[in-house]
């Protein structure tokens, strides 16, 4: 197990280069078994959920190599179609596996999922729309089988309790593109990743018009074929590069990234008085003074990101005055609240909303990470704290960020990986 020990209080200064998305690569990975023979994705990040799902294509039959940033799936014409529990309870994501095999093959079973503990993230909206298609789903020891000769195009809603879902709306358009007729999914999740999702789907001969909106329109077709499919930037690694920027009080330009798709985080950053120029694929994040206070609502895209709003409750801990944080999406994505109070932060928890009024600094302690997004919160404070700070548990952050302690030591921070025996 390792762990970061940063030295803060250093300014961030220089270029730094945006990976691959990793939740739009794990989505593409299960779309490539929608097709016999090999399709090539690039801009792949090296990530550890990215091998989770690399060693759940290979029990599933495919060949698959990594290198460089390109991956080679060679998909056959039979696949098991079973995702057992040993892999699947690694990450939450694995359940994009069950559209495509259901899609193709008429039946899947699929362990239910694990991933990160930051709160209730049922599966029914993924089943609910399986069902609409036409599919027959049961609930045994622990896994999903679904079962359907071929599925039926349908028209629903795909919207519950928790509002739209993103995961759901990716894997039933992957079902949907093999089904017999027209299907549209009303209150469809809007977020980028699913765009490109359906691009690459569209790339191997699927009809899906609408994405990116609330509403989805897929023409089913009788096969696809394998393509070539570029990954696109990760938002969301760019997102935390700015806040790191901004706490350190910084000027950093982030490459190869995709502004319009940070509308949001750009605009919060700029309401506290971050400056941020923007190109084509780059911003440049400077932040010379003290920044105002934030109010961050969570809401689905293009609204604030919910991803983004651990790190942003770190950016808030150092601004003047009483900061607000909402969390509308996830009930139990505050666990970063007590470590970030660890390192002196003033956060106070009202429902799903956290208080923070502004210290002047934050000083070193021993953190842990409690998941994916938490872990990036924390290494964005330690940045800024005042001594040494041990950031312990930092295997959640290498599921989602490709060598971010590189990337960080490139614009002057001081970070370096220790190794922790068990």
């Amino acid at each position: 197990m390792d762990k970061f020990v940063i030295d803060g209080g250093r300014e961030l200064k220089g270029t730094v280069k945006v990976s691959g998305a990793k939740n739009a690569t794990l989505p593409a990975l299960a779309a490539s078994l929608l097709a016999c023979g090999k399709t090539v994705l690039t801009n792949v990040p090296k990530v550890m959920d990215v091998r989770t799902m690399r060693r759940l294509l290979l029990r599933l039959g495919a060949r698959v190599e990594f290198s460089g940033g390109t991956m080679e799936i060679d998909v056959p014409q039979k696949l098991k179609c079973e995702a057992e529990y040993e892999i699947v309870k690694q990450m939450r994501a694995s359940y994009y596996v069950l559209g495509p095999l259901l899609a193709r093959f008429g039946k899947a079973r699929v362990s239910l999922p694990g991933g990160c503990a930051i709160g209730a993230r049922p599966m029914d909206l993924h089943l609910k729309g399986m069902e609409a298609l036409g599919a027959r789903i049961d609930i045994v020891h622990g896994y999903v089988q679904a079962q359907a000769p071929r599925l039926r195009g349908a028209k629903f809603q795909l919207a519950g309790s928790h509002g739209v879902s993103v995961g759901a709306t990716i894997n039933v358009m992957m079902a949907a593109v093999l089904a017999q007729g027209r299907t549209v999914i009303e209150s469809a999740a809007c977020e980028p990743e699913v765009v490109s999702t359906a691009e690459m789907l569209n790339c191997m001969g699927a009809g899906i018009t609408g994405a990116g909106t609330p509403v989805i329109t897929i023409e089913g077709v009788d096969e696809l074929h394998p393509c070539q499919f570029k990954m696109i930037p990760d938002r969301i690694e760019a997102g935390s590069l700015m806040a790191a920027a901004a706490i350190t009080g910084g000027c950093v330009t982030i490459e190869d990234c995709r502004p319009d798709h940070l509308t949001a985080v750009i605009e919060a950053l700029r309401k506290a008085g971050v400056k941020v120029a923007q190109g084509d694929e780059m911003v440049t994040v400077e932040a010379r003074r003290r920044l105002k206070p934030m109010e961050i609502l969570v809401a689905p895209y293009p609204g604030f990101p919910t991803d983004m709003q651990p790190q942003a409750m770190a950016l808030t801990t150092v601004c003047t005055g009483l900061s607000t944080v909402t969390e509308t999406i996830f009930e139990n994505r505050f666990m970063h609240v007590p470590e970030l109070q660890r390192l002196g932060a003033d956060i106070k928890i009202e429902g799903n909303t956290a208080i923070v009024r502004g210290v002047p600094k934050l000083t070193a302690a021993p953190v842990m990470g409690s998941d994916l997004r938490a872990s990036a919160a924390l290494v964005i404070a330690a940045l800024a704290a005042e001594g040494r700070t041990e950031v312990n548990r930092i295997y959640h952050l290498d599921r989602g960020y490709e060598n971010w302690e590189r990337k960080l030591k490139k614009l002057g921070a001081k970070i370096r990986r220790v190794h922790v025996p068990m």
